[in-house]
């Protein structure tokens, strides 16, 4: 079977790594599986950087695309608040040169495509005949733009006064967004599009949406390279990355960690109120050095791009934290969890299908520092209780979440749609 994925990125960020791993786990089964993205990172040569037609013709309707694009964000660059994830558009300026480079291929698989995929130049131009899977990386295909709604809900209702774009104007761009998706993916058959989601959260909002109910959803977990991400000798793994053997250490991930959903925030109160406990420290992962309270020892290690590393600094963690207050099934628990690392979170989202309360770590009612500073607590002073999940995070991480078994649903998805 000839599988093409469709995605902005290939490596870099989360949905990039995870659409990059299901493509990779599908050649292993012997699928001829392709990628076809905007940004290519990597040196895979089965992921094709796209390329835009470079004739007058084409070139001066991007350039006027583009424009139009801008135009229409431009009045609300000074409104929006900051915090926030990207805004994106429905539109691109491609609009229907990428889908002339998609090499032919028995099944299309849609992944994260924000300012890569123009939906009406898409749907109306990829073969009828050609089946379209959409893994839903994050809420933009329900919303108007935002990628986080950060529990808005205004996309049950058209969009409109967005408050990611500061607006207080029912039609707004979010609106024009909202409706022209509405008007789009209501031509299309309910048959040749089929939407993936990660969780049962997302499965629920798409079977609810206004415009996508339509269409039929499963629920497929992304998988993780378990004989990659595995357990490793944990002082070996401290002394690569120059951490203290003895530490009790809290692992915290985020790229952006300045943007609101993530909570770091409320993590940070909630290690503000910790009583002083020996040895422990908080080690981050991020593009910038978040800010803790002075009184914690805190170890930055920068922005972590090769697997290698951030498999050494699981392998490294007592506990990996995760204070998302939305979020849709992020990599990081999924990478702790096959390393054998328990995780704390807030039940939110599609986080409680892989945070097993008291199993594979523990759950706090959402936006709680006092419940979340006490789950802290209760993991870090009973090592016990940490070895026994963390066996449990291993067991559960190889039986449910093996990118070959992710890979496996994918493969038979596509045979029944073909």
């Amino acid at each position: 079977m000839k599988i093409v994925h469709i995605s902005t990125e290939d490596i870099s960020g989360g949905a990039a790594r995870a659409a990059y791993r299901l493509h990779t786990g599908l050649r292993r089964l012997g699928h001829e599986s392709f990628m076809v993205v905007r940004n290519r990172r990597s040196n895979d040569p089965t992921v094709l950087a796209f390329t835009p037609a470079n004739d007058l013709l084409t070139r001066v309707g991007r350039r006027v695309r583009q424009e139009q694009i801008l135009r229409a964000f431009e009045k609300y660059r000074h409104s929006r608040p900051t915090g926030f994830e990207i805004f994106s558009d429905d539109r691109s300026e491609h609009r229907a040169d990428l889908v002339r480079h998609i090499p032919p291929c028995d099944v299309i698989n849609l992944h994260w495509i924000a300012r890569y995929v123009d939906y009406e130049a898409f749907f109306s131009v990829v073969p009828r005949q050609t089946p379209v899977v959409w893994r839903l990386a994050d809420m933009n295909p329900l919303t108007g733009g935002c990628h986080v709604d950060e529990g808005c809900g205004k996309y049950k209702t058209e969009c409109g006064s967005c408050p990611q774009l500061g607006s207080t104007n029912g039609s707004d761009l979010s609106n024009r967004i909202w409706n022209r998706k509405d008007h789009v993916l209501r031509t299309v058959e309910p048959g040749r599009l089929h939407f993936v989601a990660l969780n049962r959260w997302m499965a629920t909002e798409v079977s609810q949406h206004p415009f996508l109910h339509r269409f039929p959803v499963t629920v497929i977990p992304n998988g993780v390279d378990t004989e990659f991400f595995k357990p490793r000798e944990r002082g070996f793994a401290r002394d690569l990355l120059g951490l203290p053997r003895e530490a009790i250490i809290l692992l915290f991930v985020a790229v952006k960690p300045e943007i609101r959903y993530k909570g770091f925030s409320l993590l940070a109160q909630a290690f503000a109120e910790l009583p002083e406990i020996s040895n422990l420290i908080v080690v981050s992962i991020g593009s910038g050095a978040p800010r803790l309270d002075r009184r914690l020892p805190h170890i930055h290690l920068g922005y972590i791009t090769d697997d290698r590393v951030l498999l050494l600094a699981y392998n490294a963690a007592d506990l990996y934290v995760i204070p998302s207050l939305q979020d849709n099934s992020p990599n990081t628990v999924l990478e702790a969890m096959a390393c054998g690392i328990p995780s704390i979170g807030f039940a939110v989202a599609g986080i409680p299908d892989m945070i097993r309360h008291g199993i594979t770590g523990l759950l706090v009612p959402p936006a709680d520092v006092v419940a979340l500073r006490s789950a802290i607590l209760e993991l870090v002073q009973d090592p016990g209780r940490r070895k026994q999940m963390a066996e449990n995070c291993r067991h559960v991480a190889v039986k449910e979440y093996p990118l070959d078994l992710q890979a496996r649903r994918y493969s038979e998805l596509y045979k029944t749609l073909l």
